[in-house]
């Protein structure tokens, strides 16, 4: 009996056991997971370092406002302005604000061929003053780039004027000019790469007389690559002749399509004024951030279209963005 009652009582719990669910630990599914090496065909395991991705569609846009003077108007506010992302009004205005005060990500580009030989110390002289009244210490950072054939970085990122004005004054001309690729480069392995954990102002500035003969990239590249870095460009001629040139015409180009600005100083003075001129748009732009509507993530270029509501005044903004791929 004592055999017969065990075996009854061993044969209950088991059938108990059987009835009560056994906790599985939580794992998310597998869409949640990216694996940080985009080259590798790997699944995420236990040994991979993963990062979960979130889908962004807020879009920042810095823009600039002039009176029919070309002085900037500082006192606007959000209904002053319409906007339009791929041609229809946003879903929502998430912030915008009048920013005098971002944080800098400069990069100058110093076109150093020969074929910029009549005024190169002169704007040597007027690029090291503009970054010693440009930059603050422990707040903005730029980098040095000369190029002629090859570009190559002459000072990297740093908040120090006397390093960044010792590259400046060590660069030295000669050479073809490979324009295009400067500011690819620049764009993809600076700026680009630079954290974006906090709102910055990024933003290249060009003195070249724009004549570009040895690029790998084309010129629709260049400006693809600064549109999707976020980074206005700013270009200063280095064309003395007082005619526009093929090389204005590219360096209008590029500055437009970003929501920057081009410079033709004819008179050596007129350079500075191009520096000091960049300084003040630097500290006098206003800012958007919207939710665009029927937005995809899809990778294609969206357009940007923002005009003022009153009348003489004109804006000045990128054109697009590229959407991130989902």
């Amino acid at each position: 009996m004592k055999y017969i009652g065990w075996c009854f009582f061993l044969g209950m719990s088991l059938a108990a056991a059987a009835q009560t669910p056994v906790p599985t630990p939580y794992l998310p599914p597998a869409s949640a997971y990216l694996n940080t090496n985009p080259n590798s065909s790997e699944q995420p395991g236990a040994d991979s370092v993963l990062t979960i991705r979130k889908r962004v569609d807020e879009v920042n846009v810095l823009f600039i406002a002039t009176d029919k003077h070309g002085k900037f108007v500082r006192n606007l506010n959000q209904g002053d302005f319409a906007i339009l992302d791929d041609h229809k009004p946003p879903q929502a205005i998430l912030n915008f604000g009048h920013e005098t005060d971002l944080p800098l990500e400069l990069g100058l580009l110093v076109d150093t061929s020969g074929s910029v030989n009549s005024r190169f110390a002169f704007e040597q002289e007027a690029a090291a003053s503009f970054l010693d009244h440009t930059i603050r210490a422990k707040f903005d950072r730029a980098f040095i780039m000369g190029f002629s054939t090859r570009s190559k970085v002459a000072q990297d990122f740093t908040d120090n004027v006397k390093l960044l004005d010792t590259a400046v004054q060590n660069l030295h001309n000669g050479g073809g000019t490979a324009l295009y690729d400067a500011i690819y480069r620049a764009c993809r392995d600076k700026l680009a790469k630079e954290p974006q954990d906090h709102p910055a102002r990024r933003a290249i500035i060009v003195v070249s007389d724009g004549e570009d003969n040895q690029s790998e990239v084309s010129r629709a590249q260049a400006i693809e690559m600064a549109q999707r870095a976020e980074v206005i460009v700013y270009a200063i001629s280095t064309d003395d002749s007082g005619l526009v040139l093929r090389g204005d015409k590219i360096l209008q180009q590029l500055a437009d399509a970003t929501g920057g600005r081009a410079f033709f100083p004819f008179k050596i003075k007129d350079v500075t004024r191009a520096f000091a001129s960049i300084e003040d748009e630097l500290r006098s732009q206003y800012m958007v951030s919207y939710r665009p509507a029927d937005f995809d993530a899809d990778g294609r270029y969206r357009s940007i279209e923002i005009t003022a509501l009153k009348g003489g005044l004109q804006v000045r903004a990128r054109r697009g963005y590229y959407a991130p791929a989902q």
